[in-house]
């Protein structure tokens, strides 16, 4: 676990640069959009962020005027992430605690909804990770899961950095298809995919492929997230 975290510590300034590049912010815009149909934050619902990482989409969900728990086994992620709130002047609708998502430090059914985005990835046992993130939702809630698409030429360039010794980051990540993710639930779900280009195209070729790709309903999408409901 220390070294897994020393990893993630040390990838927080990485991760938000990556993110205010040209790419990286037409990334953002469409990971976000999905998310938020997804998991339609309303006012005053708590919701658990577990594996919130900087609060990159944090912030869009408290925005909503939600109350969100963010959970990160990184303490310098956290730290990110609440000075984000803080500047946004939402700090008091922010918890942040340190921790694995495989054992959350909360009651059954403390949250009216759940997301977790782009850390499954990195949990070997994906079924009890979401057996716990289901514990922790009350019945009639949402549960959002974002990943990184194993149909997606994003996975197989970050699997061929890892085994060469070019990324320490996926070195032991666990990329799932999207219907490898949607069988780690109880219940039946829905997903999709967005970021359809690849991480080296120009901006405004990008957002013509990611059109394309959306139209078609591609499932090859690096970018891939699903959607359950807890039965009432």
């Amino acid at each position: 676990m220390a070294e897994k975290t020393q990893i993630f510590d040390n990838w927080s300034d990485k991760y938000e640069k990556w993110f205010a590049t040209p790419l990286g912010r037409i990334v953002r815009e469409a990971e976000l959009k999905l998310l938020l149909e997804y998991l339609a934050p309303s006012p005053k619902e708590r919701i658990l962020d577990a594996g919130c990482g900087t609060g990159i989409f944090t912030t869009d969900f408290l925005a909503a005027g939600t109350r969100v728990v963010g959970v990160d086994i990184s303490a310098a992620m956290l730290e990110v992430a609440s000075l984000k709130a803080k500047k946004m002047g939402m700090e008091k609708d922010f918890l942040t605690v340190t921790g694995d998502i495989l054992a959350l430090p909360f009651l059954d059914e403390t949250f009216d909804k759940v997301v977790s985005i782009t850390a499954i990835e990195f949990i070997a046992d994906g079924k009890k990770a979401v057996k716990e993130l289901w514990r922790v939702m009350r019945p009639g809630g949402t549960l959002v899961i974002a990943t990184l698409n194993r149909l997606s030429p994003w996975a197989e360039e970050r699997t061929r950095r890892a085994r060469s010794g070019e990324s320490d980051l996926y070195d032991k990540a666990y990329f799932r298809s999207p219907q490898e993710l949607l069988a780690l639930a109880p219940v039946t779900g829905e997903f999709r995919t967005v970021v359809h280009f690849f991480k080296d195209e120009e901006p405004e070729k990008a957002q013509r492929i990611e059109q394309e790709g959306i139209a078609k309903n591609l499932d090859t999408g690096a970018f891939l997230v699903a959607k359950w409901v807890k039965p009432a």
